[in-house]
């Protein structure tokens, strides 16, 4: 198969910024920081951007390791998103393998944008914080999403490592981040506990009435949770326990009836415990992925083309169960997401086996295939005004079913 000339340039340009790409890879996997704290990654993917010719916007959305980076061809013409992540995981550091998909998204934007400069288009790589759910405010691509980030992007594209190399098919969860607070009374536990009222109690009570619950829930719905304070000693009556649930489900619909319930489940417990109950939200709500097969079907081509190897999508298409929040931004602009092999079968995500290969010589080959694939997709949405329509006619129609 021969390529366009711009794509064999788009795969010229990435080989020779190899050492650089995987520099900046290995140097935020040694730098594992958590979400909305990963300062040494975002400056170091700005100031590359920069370095490139990049516009760069830095702190978008309020969010100070959130960023925006612009580089425009001949005429402005079609946009297209390229998603960075680089946040990690509490004591497994880059497990989830975000460091690979910052310096995916950096190789794709700049071996894209060394052929911009004789077409119209224009590549916007965005500097995402804070996908994983283990900080509070958690989410950053779902305050970009609504305030229109992604709006005037034809699509968006990603990458993330794993164990297969492909894209589509895949679906994801909804996810709404609860936190249950119980307020009691405080008493000596043996010599007048009648006198007081248990907080843990409460809580405690509400993880059983929730597993109750579950036989009555739909089977693709989720409901766990985490007890973050039950008291200060044995010895006296809790005043104060807090627990934390993440709540999935398929439909939004659905999902925000689920919260409901499992509000009851707290509400019921504090009447029976004569506790107070308060609830809050520690991380953004994260939609369902919106799966785009034509974009996905772009996607496998190139990596094709590349001479890969690549997984079809299973049929029917297999229903992910965990929750990212790259479905928010596929349910406003049509998206794909891809993914690339840098371990073997087994290897699971947030693991010690996945942080170690996230920074492999492996990873560091993929690295390099999936910014191609990914950069020469991109390239298919700024000058194909068929698979555009085609991409956006799926979107609206899978919308549209949703609604």
């Amino acid at each position: 198969m021969t390529l366009p000339v711009e794509k064999q340039e788009i795969i010229s340009a990435i080989d020779a910024l190899r050492d650089e790409l995987v520099s900046i890879s290995q140097y935020i996997h040694a730098n594992p920081e958590l979400g909305l704290q990963e300062y040494k990654a975002c400056a170091c993917l700005c100031d590359c951007l920069e370095k490139h010719g990049f516009n760069v916007e830095r702190g978008v959305c309020g969010m100070p390791t959130a960023f925006r980076a612009t580089f425009s061809g001949a005429s402005e013409g079609r946009r297209v998103a390229i998603l960075a992540e680089y946040d990690a995981l509490e004591g497994l550091g880059h497990g989830c393998g975000h460091n690979l998909i910052a310096a995916i998204a950096l190789g794709a934007s700049l071996g894209l944008s060394k052929v911009l400069p004789r077409m119209a288009g224009t590549v916007v790589m965005f500097g995402t914080p804070a996908e994983e759910p283990n900080v509070d405010g958690a989410g950053g691509k779902a305050p970009m999403s609504t305030n229109g980030c992604f709006d005037d992007c034809a699509a968006a594209l990603m990458v993330h490592p794993g164990t297969r190399t492909g894209a589509g098919g895949g679906s994801s969860l909804g996810a709404t981040s609860l936190e249950v607070r119980f307020y009691g009374k405080p008493a000596h536990a043996s010599a007048i506990p009648h006198l007081g009222i248990n907080a843990l109690n409460a809580l405690i009570e509400t993880f059983n009435a929730i597993n109750a619950l579950r036989q009555h829930i739909t089977p693709d719905a989720r409901i766990h949770g985490i007890i973050t304070h039950g008291g200060s000693a044995p010895n006296v009556v809790p005043e104060l326990a807090i627990g934390r649930f993440i709540v999935r489900a398929e439909e939004m619909g659905y999902l925000d009836e689920l919260v409901e319930k499992v509000k009851r489940c707290a509400e019921g417990a504090a009447v029976a415990t004569g506790a107070r109950v308060e609830f809050s939200y520690f991380c953004h709500t994260f939609e369902p992925t919106l799966p785009n097969d034509t974009l996905a079907a772009a996607f496998r081509a190139n990596y094709r083309a590349l001479g890969l190897d690549v997984a079809e999508p299973s049929q029917p298409p297999q229903k992910g169960r965990a929750s990212t929040d790259f479905g928010n931004v596929s349910q406003r602009v049509p998206s794909a997401g891809a993914g690339i092999s840098i371990a073997s079968e087994g290897i699971l995500g947030h693991t010690h086996e996945m942080a170690a290969a996230a920074a492999s010589p492996r990873a560091n080959e993929a690295l390099l295939e999936a910014a191609k694939a990914m950069a020469m997709a991109a390239f298919d949405v700024l000058t194909d005004d068929d698979l555009v329509t085609r991409a956006r006619k799926e979107f609206e129609e899978k919308k549209a079913t949703k609604s």
